[in-house]
């Protein structure tokens, strides 16, 4: 029997985070093991009288691709999802991985070659999505490879990350608009303020956001969702972050990551396991070194890593940094092939300090929203 919640996800997909309009065109797509809920949200869309495409990625799609096409290739497969992107109206990106770790063992600088490529198609769609003229969100279909990766039984997993995307599994699109009405009171509090200072054990890190404006996140691009975040000034990170959890990069675990910056950039990287491939990413391209987001994670139903950055940068209680491509929607000027997020716990000992005012300690916020 089919789980009653994929069908309420899916409409909290289609009806809330992207707004899907009669004669609209959708693009659907994932990995295989998405497959209940992809066919979910093709059916609803249909209901609604849009027009939707579902574009499934078959298992071994991506190493097969990245092992096999050399990197003049690449460009070229990937044109049919450029053409979607440059005229279709919603895009609604399902992760389904069966595999994980299927990407560890390729040359990481061709992965980074792709990624690049398929980079700029990104960037192709969230400037549509400035002019207002696409809408995309990207979300989790719980699969047993997930469920193995954060330790848990299939069944256990299912159950965490419905409960994360809604908490209220009765009224999850009034839980959200909720959530974002909070969210926006600290958005606005943030508003002209110009640093940030950091401090955890193991890190002290001070970065200017002197004009970057924060945004909210309440479920309309990410599902789950649960944070705020903006783009430091480039060239003002100092300090240096120990970052609490490993950090997973397309299938390559780093662990006990340690990074130093002056004036904007990483000095200095080391890590407990494999460091070779945090250095080799570092040095991928001029921006990979410099910071392209700063946020704090928010969603009090996410209370432990599983190893999935679109669940583990919202947790609770941390804060986030990644290095490399910064937001345009909140004026961040670094470029980069990689975006690479990476999490600190804050709820033992750390703090936030914004103009030398604490307004984040042990993983609360200290004022009044």
């Amino acid at each position: 029997m089919k789980d009653p919640r994929i069908e309420k996800l899916a409409s909290m997909l289609i009806n809330y985070s992207v707004t899907v309009q009669p004669k609209q065109r959708v693009l659907i797509h994932g990995e295989n093991g998405a497959d209940p809920l992809m066919l979910e949200l093709y059916k609803q869309c249909l209901q609604l009288g849009a027009y939707p495409c579902i574009a499934p990625y078959p298992d071994g799609y991506f190493p097969t691709t990245i092992g096999n096409a050399t990197e003049e290739q690449y460009k070229h497969i990937l044109e049919p999802l450029e053409n979607f992107i440059r005229t279709y109206d919603v895009r609604i990106r399902v992760m389904g991985e069966t595999n994980t770790k299927e990407l560890s063992r390729l040359d990481p600088g061709r992965v980074a070659k792709y990624f690049e490529e398929a980079g700029k198609i990104t960037n192709i769609m969230l400037e549509r999505e400035a002019k207002g003229e696409m809408k995309w969100v990207l979300t989790l279909f719980p699969t047993n490879a997930y469920a193995q990766d954060a330790e848990m039984s299939l069944e256990e997993y299912q159950d965490f990350v419905y409960s994360a995307c809604m908490p209220d599994i009765h009224d999850p699109v009034g839980y959200w608009k909720k959530i974002a009405a909070q969210q926006e009171k600290i958005v606005s509090w943030m508003k002209g303020k110009q640093r940030v200072h950091v401090t955890a054990p193991g890190t002290d890190l001070t970065l200017s956001i002197t004009g970057r404006p924060f945004k909210s996140c309440a479920c309309e691009v990410n599902v789950p969702d649960g944070e705020i975040f903006t783009s430091p000034i480039e060239d003002s990170a100092n300090g240096h972050v120990h970052f609490t959890y490993p950090t997973v990069h397309y299938g390559n675990e780093v662990e006990g990551v340690r990074l130093e910056f002056k004036d904007g950039k990483c000095i200095k990287a080391t890590a407990e396991k494999n460091e070779p491939y945090l250095i080799k990413m570092l040095d991928v391209d001029q921006g990979a070194r410099y910071l392209g987001e700063f946020a704090i994670g928010t969603n009090e139903g996410i209370q432990r890593f599983t190893g999935q950055i679109l669940f583990d940068e919202k947790i609770g209680g941390s804060f986030h940094i990644a290095l490399g491509n910064s937001y345009k929607e909140t004026l961040g000027k670094n470029e980069s092939s990689i975006h690479w997020d990476m999490i600190c716990d804050l709820r033992q000992g750390g703090k936030i300090f914004i103009d030398d005012q604490l307004i984040y300690q042990d993983g609360k916020f200290m004022i009044e929203f």
